[in-house]
Order: structure tokens, then C-alpha cells, then sequence
């Protein structure tokens, strides 16, 4: 069984590469125009003796457009966030990346020679990694909250 277990940490960043590309491709949000639409369609349809039906439709789609906009909102605050982040993006990625290879050099086999100071080394990279994206981070949301204080007064 051990081979088996190579096998699959060794194929384990090529399937969570494949599976996350397929997903980025399939994964689609749902058109809540189109249903605000269809249900705004349908309760012009039903007759206007069905009162309690009319409004829990209504109270439905009330409820979507509410919804909508809150969505709307939360994506411009997340937008604003992202713009007013001065550190770069790279920081993030690259502090996610030396953490997986410093989680999969753990589970080499550690008899090798240089295993000790190959995981040191990588876990001083990580820590150093953390710190400028951590300093990005901090900087970004001060900006974006300084930015907010601003728009209020």
C-alpha cells in the first residue's frame, strides 16, 4: 500500500488543479432577474380572486429584490476593499502556495538527508510570506475604512 499512497500524494495537486478548473467552468449563479421576471409574469397571471396567493408571491419577489440589492451592495463594498488593497495580490497566492508545499514536504518520507532543512527553511519562507501579505491585507483595510470615513462626513 505504500505505493498507493505516493500515487496519490503525488497526484493530489494535478486532480485539485483539474477539479478546480472544472468547477470554475460549470459553476454558474442563478439569474435572479429572470425569476423576478417570471414570478412578476405569473402573478399577473393568477386571478385577482386569490388574494393569498398574490401576496405570498409578492412577498416572494420582494424578497428577491431585496436580495438583489443587497447582493449589489456587498459586491460594491467588496469591490472598493479590493481597489483600495496597495499590497499585491501575488502576496496572497504565494503565502497559499508555501503553505500546501510545506503541508506536502511534511509528508515526504523524512529519512532523506536534507528533509530537516529543506522543512525549515520552507516554514521561515512561509512565515516571512505571511508577514508581507499580512502587511497588504492590513493596509488595504485601513484604506478601504479611512476611504469610508471619508464618504460619511
Amino acid at each position: 500500500m505504500p505505493g498507493m499512497a505516493e500515487f496519490a500524494l503525488a497526484g493530489a495537486p494535478i486532480a485539485g488543479g483539474a477539479l478546480l478548473g472544472l468547477a470554475a467552468g460549470n459553476l454558474r449563479p442563478p439569474d435572479v432577474r429572470d425569476a423576478i421576471a417570471k414570478d412578476l409574469d405569473l402573478l399577473e397571471r393568477l386571478p385577482a380572486e386569490q388574494v393569498e396567493r398574490r401576496a405570498e408571491l409578492q412577498r416572494i419577489i420582494d424578497m428577491r429584490i431585496d436580495g438583489l440589492v443587497a447582493a449589489a451592495d456587498k459586491s460594491r463594498e467588496l469591490r472598493e476593499l479590493a481597489m483600495s488593497y496597495e499590497g499585491n495580490w501575488r502576496d496572497i497566492v504565494l503565502f497559499v502556495c508555501a503553505i500546501m508545499f510545506t503541508l506536502v514536504w511534511w509528508h515526504v518520507d523524512h529519512s532523506r538527508s536534507n528533509w530537516l532543512v529543506m522543512f525549515v527553511v520552507m516554514i521561515v519562507l512561509t512565515v516571512i510570506v505571511g508577514i508581507y501579505a499580512a502587511r497588504g491585507v492590513l493596509r488595504g483595510l485601513a484604506s478601504f475604512l479611512a476611504n469610508r470615513r471619508r464618504g460619511r462626513q
